[in-house]
């Protein structure tokens, strides 16, 4: 199974209650905890994680808080996963260090792998945290022969 990890998952929710609101407006870890519903440790633990990743921004001070560093149209979700989780890689030969697999010299699937990885990371880079702070729709677009590939619609208009 393809799954993040919790903290990815919650870094995720974190920048998108943060993307959600004006550019410049402040936000605490005690109200992003309280927003997204997880405890105060975790969300300072995501808040320095995602600001030494130059996702955020803060200021200090008793009206201190965490802003945007970009615009959200500038932030891709394959940037942020890889910042809380690391480099995508649905399997161990599909990243770009070798010797991670035991199998890998003689592994037929090897090159179809990395080719699946490239376009799952792909999708994920064309996502951008302003097409996460607002609700996707999946569409389907009919093929010549005669399959549906899911599309999603994002809210700027484009598909995917």
């Amino acid at each position: 199974m393809i799954r993040l990890s919790k903290l990815a998952d919650y870094g995720l929710v974190i920048m998108t209650h943060v993307g959600r609101k004006r550019s410049g407006t402040l936000h605490t870890a005690r109200g992003l905890a309280l927003e997204s519903g997880l405890p105060v440790p975790t969300v300072s633990k995501l808040l320095k994680v995602l600001l030494q990743n130059g996702f955020l921004v803060s200021t200090r001070g008793t009206k201190g808080g965490y802003s945007l560093a970009r615009d959200a149209r500038d932030i891709s979700v394959a940037e942020m996963i890889a910042a809380l989780e690391g480099p995508i890689a649905l399997t161990d030969c599909s990243t770009d260090i070798t010797g991670l697999c035991e199998i890998e010299r003689g592994c037929p699937a090897k090159h179809n792998q990395r080719i699946i990885n490239q376009v799952v990371r792909g999708a994920l880079e064309r996502l951008t945290l302003a097409d996460l702070v607002h609700p996707l729709r999946v569409t389907a677009i009919k093929t010549s022969t005669g399959n549906f590939i899911p599309s999603l619609t994002l809210t700027s208009g484009r598909t995917q």
